[in-house]
Formats: C-alpha cells, structure tokens, sequence
C-alpha cells in the first residue's frame, strides 16, 4: 500500500512540476540571472528593452507540442511585455490560412 502512496506522489511530482524552456531574471533594468537555450537575437533584444525602461520580474517560455508561450511575472509593466513579445522569435506561424468565405 505504501508504494501507491509513493508512486502516486512520484507522478504528481512530474505531472506539476514547472518546466520552462527558458527564464529571463531581470532586477532593476539588469539581466541578473538566465536558463536555457535562448536565441542569441531574443536576449539582446530583451537586454536593450531592459536597458530602455527598466523594470524587475521574470519572463518565462513554456513550449508544447503545437506553441511556445511566454508568462510574465507581475511587476513587468504591460508596455513592456508587448516589446518582448514582439522580439519573441517563435512567434506566429502556426495560423490556419486559407480561403475567406
């Protein structure tokens, strides 16, 4: 009976833990801290933004089988997400196009 109880913490364990691609640290305008592969083109980006308005927080990206998503913490500014989104390289792309009725 034990061993239900320790598997069944085993997978909770798996199924809940937080597993971002990449994390971005940022504290008064400066990168302090950085995990993952992240695009050389994407974190210039994020420093000069960062540089610009400063602000403190954590940006992370989480990736599924069909997108990438970035979560912001909530001391990041709003302005300040849409500029990172938009020097987020796997942005887009996936959209169905076709033929408009």
């Amino acid at each position: 009976m034990e061993y239900l109880i320790v598997l069944a913490i085993i997978v909770f364990f798996l199924v809940f833990k937080d597993r971002p691609i990449m994390v971005l640290t940022f504290e008064e305008g400066k990168l302090t801290n950085s995990k993952g592969d992240i695009p050389n083109g994407f974190l210039m980006g994020c420093k000069d933004i960062a540089h610009k308005q400063p602000f403190s927080g954590k940006i992370k990206v989480y990736k599924n089988r069909f997108a990438t998503k970035l979560v912001f913490s909530k001391s990041v500014p709003g302005k300040v997400k849409q500029r990172i989104h938009n020097v987020f390289p796997h942005a887009g792309g996936a959209k169905k196009r076709g033929k408009r009725a």
